[in-house]
């Protein structure tokens, strides 16, 4: 049944949702905010992860690359995510530290944007996220260095078994060169699906004076 105007409510509830100027709060990551946790009520299954985002990063000679990451935390300062600072994105956030990220939750038919400058969490911030996850996750990432060439995965299963003989009954250090990111965004852009290709897209863009600037675009 095509919906009627009356089936339309703004932002985030009804049959047919729609992205509304007049009703989008004046700060974006307040909007993410409830996108994401009506991302997460309305999970379509338990292979369904609404934290996961496609996290796009560039080197010195501006060559692309982009994989799936999982968002640990998010306010107003920013986006955080966790990785291995030697992997591939490590090295090129090292020394291009631009980026830009992708959420995509298709039974909503909902997109957000996200671009922004990244740096380094503090060490304590990364040290109190290490220890609050599972132990053999610690251990998957004291074993792992990530994105360089093994032999085989034997290789790597010898590592962790290793560790978890040396470390048995201890705590787990954090690996040096593990760690958090926050991403400070510049622009956020939130895409609604609509009827006939003629989708709701809102941008807010960070302008001079500390304020989100919000604009509409064409599909």
């Amino acid at each position: 049944m095509t919906p009627t105007a009356k089936a339309v409510r703004p932002i985030d509830g009804g049959e047919r949702d729609v992205l509304d100027e007049q009703s989008a709060p004046a700060d974006p990551v307040v909007l993410f905010g409830r996108w994401f946790r009506r991302a997460k009520a309305t999970s379509p299954g338990s292979w369904f992860d609404p934290t996961a985002m496609t996290l796009a990063t560039a080197d010195s000679k501006a060559l692309p690359a982009a994989r799936i990451v999982l968002l640990k935390q998010f306010g107003r300062r920013g986006f955080v995510f966790y990785t291995n600072y030697g992997s591939s994105k490590g090295r090129q956030l090292a020394v291009n530290p631009q980026a830009a990220c992708v959420f995509y939750w298709p039974h909503l038919r909902r997109q957000v944007r996200i671009i922004g400058r990244v740096a380094r969490v503090s060490l304590a911030v990364s040290r109190r996220y290490f220890h609050a996850r599972p132990r053999g996750s610690q251990l998957g990432a004291a074993a792992s260095r990530q994105s360089r060439v093994i032999a085989s995965r034997q290789v790597l299963e010898s590592k962790m078994r290793a560790l978890r003989t040396e470390l048995a009954g201890k705590p787990i250090p954090l690996p040096p060169d593990w760690g958090g990111y926050l991403m400070r965004p510049r622009s956020i852009e939130f895409w609604q699906s609509q009827p006939d290709r003629l989708h709701d897209r809102l941008v807010y863009t960070w302008a001079k004076g500390g304020k989100w600037r919000l604009q509409r675009l064409s599909p």
